[in-house]
């Protein structure tokens, strides 16, 4: 089979791979119909993601439909249209049963497809712990509009969820990029007050500006000063940074009133220093990732029902035997680029 394979630090090829076989009794292999390339790749790529293995098959953003499945996965059965789950988790560890399944203690727990064993820019895609990591697709719902479930949609639903958001609340969204357009959806949900969101990119600030006319959009130069028309106490009352750079994550610090919640869900690629002498007094709590993807049913209920949906972010489609011309594109941000999403016949 056709495989995108990690080969050497900064190179990324298209190969030919065995078709993936069941490993144990609560595997599953699913047949990808629909992929997507994630700026985490792009990280392992260029030698951000220490625990990435040589020779894997990168991805991890896919639907599908079950091919095989082991004879302990119950929740399955060939045949079934399903979301994959970016988190490999047991369901019996100490961080799996207080739903932290991102620190799952199992060998191939958290980030692992596409990471640490064979992911989603392929034909074919081995499952552990199928009855966890899959998720049937209601019969309305697209490949589409499901493609972004277990992965950038649960983190922006995570998100927003231990960020404590209240109607009252004015959040402060930075980066508008595929995670902070998910983020800025379930943020949605919560109904607050005001919802600014703070870009750099001009193309990606016109783009929530026009799907999202109610959201006040701001670049990166005048946030603080927005932020501080906008804002009844001196700042957001929630930040949630998603752009991950070092200027973004000084922003958030520094646009959150005292005793806001400030919400972490970007990767960086280096260190970030928080300097505390500046803080002091602002009392403010620090929530960091990566994402606990436990909530991938109730995403797809939402997404049945109407009230998410991240097909706007498909901005261009390819077959996988273009994938490199794909990455090419998402990588330097060409022709406008949001999401790609990547095709199998």
């Amino acid at each position: 089979m056709l495989a995108y394979t990690y080969k050497d630090h900064g190179v990324f090829e298209l190969t030919e791979k065995p078709k993936p076989k069941l490993q144990n009794s609560k595997d599953a292999i699913v047949k990808i119909t629909m992929s997507s390339i994630c700026t985490s790749d792009l990280h392992i790529k260029h030698g951000s993601v220490p625990k990435a293995v040589l020779g894997i098959t990168v991805g991890h953003e896919m639907v599908g439909v079950v091919e095989e499945a082991g004879s302990d996965v119950l929740n399955v059965k060939a045949g079934d249209r399903v979301t994959v789950n970016v988190e490999t988790f047991c369901g019996d560890c100490f961080f799996c049963k207080n739903g932290f399944v991102n620190n799952c203690t199992d060998k191939n727990g958290g980030w692992a497809l596409g990471c640490r064993i064979d992911g989603s820019q392929a034909e074919y895609v081995r499952v552990p712990y199928a009855d966890l990591g899959l998720n049937k697709i209601p019969a309305s719902v697209s490949d589409e509009q499901a493609l972004f479930v277990g992965d950038i949609l649960s983190t922006g639903f995570w998100a927003a969820k231990i960020s404590e958001i209240k109607e009252t609340d004015t959040v402060l969204i930075i980066g508008a990029g595929p995670a902070g357009i998910c983020t800025l959806l379930c943020a949605m949900l919560k109904n607050p007050k005001k919802i600014i969101v703070c870009e750099k990119d001009e193309t990606r600030r016109n783009f929530v500006k026009k799907h999202y006319p109610d959201v006040i959009v701001v670049d990166s130069k005048d946030c603080l000063d927005m932020v501080i028309k906008e804002s009844e106490h001196g700042g957001a009352d929630v930040v949630m940074e998603v752009a991950g750079s070092e200027e973004s994550f000084k922003m958030a610090w520094q646009a959150a009133r005292a005793n806001a919640i400030v919400t972490v869900v970007a990767l960086y690629d280096k260190p970030m220093i928080l300097p505390l002498p500046d803080m002091y007094g602002k009392n403010l709590t620090f929530k960091t990732g990566g994402v606990d993807g436990c909530d991938c049913a109730e995403i797809l209920s939402l997404i049945e029902r109407n009230k998410i949906d991240t097909t706007p972010l498909i901005t261009h489609k390819f077959p996988l035997k273009d994938i490199k011309k794909a990455y090419e594109i998402f990588e330097n941000r060409l022709d406008n680029v949001i999401k790609i999403a990547i095709l199998n016949p």
